[in-house]
Formats: C-alpha cells, sequence, structure tokens
C-alpha cells in the first residue's frame, strides 16, 4: 500500500527518478509528475484514466520560474500573478518549446500556477524541474481533498502521498488568461471574479468545452460520483424519492431533513458561509457516494461568489458524461 507521509526529501527523491507522487495544495490534492519528463507525464495520463487532450496544469514555486517556460506573460495577467500567487490562481501563457506537447495537449499556451501550500512550495524549491499535477483522482470522480481521498483512489498505483492536511480552499483554481486584449476566465474555481475584475476590469466567463478544451478542467462532465448525481429543488424531490422507497442521499447547503438519516445527508454550510461550502463540496459528494444511498440529489447555491464556481461543479457532475 502506498505510503503516507510528510517527507519532502522522500517526495522530491521519487519525482527526480520519474516516479510519481500525491501533493497537498490549498485547492485539491495534485498527482504530481516532473514536467519536462514525458514518461513522468505520461503516466500521469495513464494513472488517471485522463484523456490526452485534456492538458495538465505546471506548478512552479515562484513567479520567476515561470519566464523559462513561456514566450510573454501579459501585463494583466501578471499584475493578477503578482496579487494572488501564492494562491488559486492558474494563468495560460504562451509556452516555450521547452515544455512537453503532452503537457499542453499541443496547444500553443500553458497553464502555470504558484499553489499555496507550504510543503509543496517546499518540495517544489527543492526541484530543478516544474511538476504537472491535475487532480489526484480516477479522472471524472470527485475530486480528492483530504490524503486518505487519495490512498483510497490511487493508493496501488503511486509510491507516496505528501500529507499536508485537509484542503483550504477545496475547489481547484480558477483558470485565467487572454484574448487579445481581455482577460477571460476559463475555469470557475477557488478565486472570486469580483477579486479579479477589481484588478482588471471585467472579464468573460468561458467555462466550458465538451471535448475540445482550450484549458485544464473544461469538459462538461466531471467532479461526478459513481452514483447518479440529480440536481433539483430539495423540498420537492427528496418527499417524493422518499414516498417512493427510494435511499435517498442529500446535499444541500444550509437545510436539514429531520426525516432523513444522518449518514445520508451533508450540508455544506449550516451559516451559508460560501467558503466553508467550497471546502466542504467534493468531501460531501464523496461521503454520500460511499453511504448506502441509491442515488444523490443536490440544490444549486446562491450564484453569487464562490457560489458560481461550487454550481459550476455541481452542474458538471450532475451532468451526463461525453467521454
Amino acid at each position: 500500500m502506498v505510503e503516507v507521509g510528510t517527507d519532502i526529501s522522500k517526495a522530491s527523491t521519487y519525482l527526480k527518478q520519474g516516479q510519481l507522487v500525491a501533493i497537498p495544495t490549498e485547492t485539491v490534492y495534485g498527482l504530481a509528475g516532473n514536467a519536462l519528463d514525458v514518461k513522468a507525464v505520461s503516466s500521469i495520463f495513464e494513472t488517471k484514466n485522463r484523456p490526452s487532450f485534456d492538458p495538465l496544469i505546471l506548478h512552479v514555486a515562484s513567479l520567476e520560474q515561470v519566464n523559462p517556460f513561456v514566450t510573454a506573460f501579459p501585463e494583466k495577467l501578471k499584475r493578477l500573478a503578482e496579487a494572488f500567487w501564492p494562491g488559486p490562481l492558474t494563468v495560460l501563457l504562451p509556452r516555450k518549446a521547452s515544455v512537453p506537447d503532452l503537457v499542453t495537449s499541443g496547444l500553443d499556451r500553458v497553464a502555470v500556477r504558484v499553489p499555496n501550500h507550504p510543503l509543496t512550495l517546499a518540495l517544489l524549491a527543492q526541484l530543478d524541474f516544474p511538476l504537472a499535477a491535475p487532480s489526484a483522482n480516477p479522472f471524472g470522480y470527485i475530486s480528492p481533498t483530504q490524503a486518505g481521498h487519495v490512498a483510497a483512489q490511487l493508493g496501488t498505483q503511486i509510491p507516496y502521498i505528501l500529507d499536508g492536511g485537509a484542503c483550504a480552499v477545496g475547489l481547484e483554481s480558477t483558470i485565467v488568461g487572454m484574448e487579445e486584449e481581455q482577460v477571460v476566465i476559463y475555469r470557475l474555481g477557488g478565486l472570486d471574479i469580483s477579486e479579479i475584475e477589481s484588478l482588471v476590469g471585467p472579464v468573460i466567463v468561458q467555462a466550458h468545452s465538451s471535448s475540445n478544451p482550450s484549458a485544464p478542467g473544461q469538459l462538461a462532465s466531471h467532479y461526478a460520483p459513481r452514483k447518479p448525481f440529480v440536481l433539483g429543488d430539495l423540498t420537492e424531490l427528496v418527499p417524493q424519492l422518499v414516498q417512493q422507497g427510494k435511499k435517498v442521499g442529500v446535499l444541500s447547503f444550509s437545510t436539514h431533513f429531520p426525516s432523513l438519516s444522518a449518514d445520508r445527508q451533508v450540508t455544506l454550510s449550516a451559516r451559508q458561509d460560501l467558503k466553508e461550502a467550497a471546502q466542504r463540496l467534493f468531501m460531501a459528494m464523496r461521503l454520500l457516494d460511499e453511504s448506502d444511498a441509491e442515488l444523490i440529489v443536490a440544490e444549486l447555491i446562491p450564484e453569487i461568489g464562490l457560489g458560481r464556481a461550487i454550481n459550476d461543479r455541481l452542474k458538471r457532475a450532475a451532468a451526463q458524461p461525453t467521454h
């Protein structure tokens, strides 16, 4: 079984040998490999069973470490990086030839970020290469926010999980880039749009692509439990399904249903705190997926702040797979 621990030098050794290691970030746990080693990058796709047309994100220790891999850093995007790195922001930049095609799925831009987690920043500082690191889970399934989630799903396929505790943000990074002079958001995530707009003005949100993504994490069906996952009005759905004798799991924003057993319902935030809801989202989906519920029902939350990113994940979890 996989070793779980906090030994940065051990993680570093495995990565230098071309092996994969799970790493903690503030968003979700990543499945990391040497981004400049095509064999290591190939094994990320194989281990996750991820389609090779879905690009990966490069993780580096600082803004300066981006320079060897990109040909330009537009001023607006640099302003965002300076404000929010380390943090849940990924920037799409024109790439240099030193970045393998497999990392970018052959696209002419590479996604880069500086993660905000002390263990992973210390690990990156020990390496002379960036890490490619999508979420450390089988492709399309719920993203892991604790070391145990990674061990349960990929524990037989990787040698080491660097355990950094529970992820503080719990949603993947927000991905931004430029289309001509306009800042575009390609994936909603852990950074509120209003924080981005306060620095660069109005942005365009272009967060979906069914099978030809221009950035990581754009596929329509993603982040999904194994069990049927339905979005709707819980006050209507729950009584109907209970009456039909269904074992229903409930994922609510703040409502508790006294008639349901406690192990088949999870409330994201009783006080309706969007940050708490984001942090708990994937864990809640996972708990219900592992319960004895036959299906999971959930509701959209207010479409404000991080609510937009949470709803994005809920809608994709409920989408029928297209790949």
